[in-house]
C-alpha cells in the first residue's frame, strides 16, 4: 500500500467513481461520516441501495440532517466510526468519504475494526482520503494542518490489512476539483463548519484570505485536489 502516486493526475468524479466501481443494487449500505448528505441523497436517487444508513457525529450537522423528508430509503443516525450502532454483519457496503483521518487518533484502529464487524462477508469498504498535496492543502494547512492524521490514518489502514480484518482490493488515486466562488464561499465551506472549532486570530484570518485570492480569478478558484481511495473487502 502507498499513501500518494504523485504521477496520477486523472480527473474524476468521485461519487461517479464509486457508483461504477461497487455492487450498490438491493445492498445496505452504511455511510459513516455523512456531512451535509450531499453524497448520500445521490446515491440514494440513483435507487440501487436497498436500504442506507447515514451516520454523522457533529450533532448539529445531525439534527439538520433529520430534518430531511424526501429520502425514505435513507436512516439518518447519530454516531462516530469507532462506536457504530449497528449489528455484526448487518451491512454490505461501508463509505468513508474523507473522515477517516477525523477520527480521533488513538480511535481509528477501533473504527476499522469496527467497520469490520459491520460489514457482512465479502463486502466492501470504500475509504477515500485527501492525499497532503495541491494548491487547496496549501490554503488550509495555514489554519489546520491534517499531515500528521492523514498519516496516521493511512497507518491504521495498512495495519487493519497486515491483521486480516479487512483485506486490500486495490488502490484508487485520482484527482478531483474543488470551486469557489470566491473568498466568502471558502469561508462558509471549510472555517466556519460546525464539526471544526477553527479560530483564527485577524492575522491568521487576513493570510489565509490572500493566499486564497492568490488563486481566486474572475470566475472564481478551482482546485485540483489529489485523492486516495483504499477499497477494502472482508474476509468472506
Amino acid at each position: 500500500m502507498k499513501i500518494a502516486d504523485p504521477g496520477q493526475r486523472e480527473l474524476v468524479n468521485e461519487v461517479a467513481l464509486m457508483l461504477s466501481e461497487l455492487p450498490f443494487d438491493g445492498a445496505t449500505v452504511l455511510e459513516l461520516g455523512c456531512g451535509r448528505a450531499e453524497k448520500t441523497r445521490t446515491l440514494a436517487q440513483t435507487g440501487r441501495p436497498r436500504q442506507i444508513i447515514a451516520l454523522e457525529v457533529d450533532r448539529i450537522q445531525h439534527e439538520r440532517n433529520l430534518q430531511v423528508t424526501d429520502l425514505p430509503g435513507v436512516s439518518f443516525r447519530h454516531g462516530g466510526a469507532e462506536a457504530i450502532p449497528l449489528d455484526d454483519a448487518s451491512v454490505d457496503i461501508v463509505l468513508m468519504f474523507k473522515s477517516l483521518h477525523h477520527v480521533p487518533v488513538a480511535s481509528m484502529d477501533t473504527a476499522l475494526k469496527e467497520i469490520s464487524r459491520v460489514l457482512r462477508p465479502g463486502g466492501l469498504a470504500w475509504i477515500s482520503e485527501p492525499v497532503y498535496a495541491g494548491d487547496l492543502n496549501e490554503v488550509f494547512k495555514l489554519f489546520h494542518d491534517e499531515k500528521v492524521v492523514r498519516e496516521a490514518a493511512f497507518a491504521a489502514l495498512c495495519r487493519a490489512v497486515g491483521s486480516g480484518g479487512l483485506q486490500l482490493v486495490r488502490q484508487l488515486f485520482f484527482d478531483t476539483r474543488s470551486f469557489f466562488e470566491s473568498f466568502e464561499h471558502f469561508d462558509q465551506r471549510m472555517i466556519r463548519v460546525t464539526h471544526s472549532d477553527h479560530r483564527l486570530s485577524p492575522d491568521l484570518y487576513a493570510q489565509v484570505r490572500a493566499r486564497f485570492e492568490s488563486f481566486l480569478g474572475p470566475q472564481g478558484a478551482s482546485f485540483l485536489n489529489p485523492q486516495r481511495v483504499d477499497l477494502l473487502r472482508k474476509p468472506a
